[in-house]
Parts: C-alpha cells; sequence; structure tokens
C-alpha cells in the first residue's frame, strides 16, 4: 500500500493547478479549429441562407400544396427568403473584408464555399423549384432539372475557385452571390416560363464560363452594399404593397439582370482590345 504524506502533497498541488491545466489545454488546440470573426460572419452567411429555403417552404410551398395561400403572407414569405439571400451577400462581403483586415481560421476558405453553397446554390436552387410548382403556366419537371442547372453551376464555379489561380482583384466566371440575387431577380421579373427559363440557364452558364468580373474591392464593394440595402427597401415596399411598390421592384429586378448581361460583355470587350494590343507590341518589335 502506497502512503502519501500530506506535507508533500501540499506542497505539490496548488489551487491554480487545474486552472492551468485547462489554460494549457486551450493553447494547445489546433488553429484550425479555432473560429474567426470572418469565420463567424462566414456562419451567418450559411444561417440565412437556411432561413431563405424555410421562409420559402412554410410562406409559399406548404400554403400552396394545402390550398390555403394567403396573397400577402405569399408575398411576404417571398420577399423574407430574398432578403435573407441579400442579407447572405452582406457577410459574404465583410467576412471577406474582415479576414484581409484581421486575421482568418485555417476553416476559413473551406467555411466560405460550404455556406456560399447553401445560401447562393440551394437557396435559390429551392427558390426556382417552387416558382415552377406555384406559378400558373409553369412545369415541375422542366423548372426541377433548370434548379439543378443552378446548383450545379454554382458546385463548379465553388470548386474551380478553389483551385485555379486568377489575377489579383478579377473571379473567373460570375461570382455566386451575383449569380443567385440574378437567378431570384429572373423568377421575380415574372415572365413567361420559357422566356424565364432561358434566362435562368444563361445565368448558370456565366457562373461556369471563363468571363472575368471584378472583385467588390474599395468603391465597387461600397456601391455594391449600397444596391443590396436599396434592393432590401424595394422588397419590403413590395411586401406591404406600398404605391408603386411593384413596379419599382420591377424595375430594379430587369436592372440586376441587364447587369449580368452588361458585364460579360464589357469583360469580353476588354480581352479583345488587350490581345490586339499585344499582337500590335508583337509586331511592333519585330519590325527593323
Amino acid at each position: 500500500m502506497t502512503v502519501t504524506d500530506p506535507e508533500t502533497q501540499a506542497a505539490t498541488w496548488s489551487p491554480g493547478a487545474e486552472v492551468e491545466e485547462d489554460v494549457d489545454e486551450t493553447d494547445d488546440m489546433p488553429l484550425s479549429t479555432r473560429l474567426s470573426i470572418a469565420d463567424t460572419l462566414t456562419l451567418g452567411n450559411a444561417t440565412c441562407g437556411f432561413l431563405a429555403v424555410y421562409f420559402t417552404t412554410t410562406g409559399v410551398l406548404i400554403p400552396h400544396l394545402t390550398g390555403s395561400e394567403d396573397g400577402g403572407m405569399t408575398r411576404h414569405s417571398a420577399a423574407s427568403a430574398v432578403m435573407l439571400m441579400l442579407l447572405a451577400s452582406v457577410f459574404d462581403l465583410f467576412d471577406g473584408l474582415v479576414a484581409r483586415k484581421l486575421r482568418s481560421s485555417a476553416m476559413g476558405a473551406e467555411l466560405d464555399n460550404l455556406s456560399d453553397l447553401i445560401s447562393f446554390g440551394l437557396a435559390p436552387a429551392y427558390f426556382v423549384v417552387v416558382w415552377g410548382m406555384v406559378a400558373d403556366d409553369a412545369y415541375q419537371r422542366v423548372s426541377a432539372v433548370a434548379a439543378i442547372v443552378v446548383l450545379l453551376a454554382v458546385v463548379l464555379r465553388l470548386a474551380r475557385f478553389s483551385c485555379v489561380t486568377m489575377p489579383n482583384g478579377v473571379f473567373q466566371g460570375m461570382p455566386s452571390p451575383f449569380g443567385a440575387l440574378t437567378v431570384v431577380s429572373v423568377v421575380l421579373l415574372g415572365l413567361p416560363f420559357v422566356p424565364t427559363l432561358l434566362a435562368i440557364i444563361g445565368v448558370a452558364w456565366l457562373m461556369v464560363s471563363r468571363v472575368e468580373y471584378p472583385k467588390p474591392r474599395g468603391r465597387l464593394a461600397v456601391a455594391m452594399l449600397s444596391w443590396i440595402v436599396t434592393s432590401m427597401g424595394l422588397l419590403a415596399a413590395w411586401a406591404f404593397e406600398a404605391p408603386g411598390g411593384e413596379l419599382l421592384l420591377q424595375t430594379a429586378c430587369a436592372l440586376q439582370v441587364v447587369l449580368g448581361a452588361v458585364i460579360p460583355l464589357f469583360a469580353t470587350a476588354r480581352r479583345v482590345n488587350a490581345f490586339r494590343d499585344n499582337r500590335r507590341e508583337s509586331r511592333a518589335a519585330q519590325l527593323p
């Protein structure tokens, strides 16, 4: 039997020993498991995407399936879902800014891709599916195919972003937040089924294309944030049936779609001009 001397035990143990052990265990925690401020914003992005799906289901799809549709509640739920996607894009904008200013954990890039997949892949694709089920002239199976195309485009877009290194300041392909908001804008325009379907597929193609888009930094980030806040205000006016609210919302949706179509044209023109300038310089260098 081992006998412990009380005086020796008192000398080797102190009240703060357990606290010190807990601190040491925390210090030994791998850096990859610690969340930064930027990671918290990224998780906010994912939460908004999930809530967008929730409002689309409970406020639009279920009332349609049960025959208990209320035009006002459906409008409020659809506006809430789109507002949450807009709020997710705000989180996505600021988590990158915060990560550059402060720090990001080793999980930052993975968390960002997974959150973007929920908010800008699943949420808009689900919005398209529900639109196909509740619209009068829609075809459910065709709209489901369009939704799958949107989801796969975002998956490929995010996977390529993780593998391909682009020049500083540009994205290859339409950014997924911009693409998601453009898809939703196409649906809210209320165009006939076929033009809406073609526009949705066109946006999906732009997300996986090689067209270069500028990153939202500096003045462009401020302009993007202002546009998001303005869109939220227009959605609120539409949801509460303010005078002229529907017209203003359709104008904003049309502008979003036009921007999605015009930016690639400017990018293509810039690449063509750069190619011509390079050819001229090479020819000038070959002259004696």
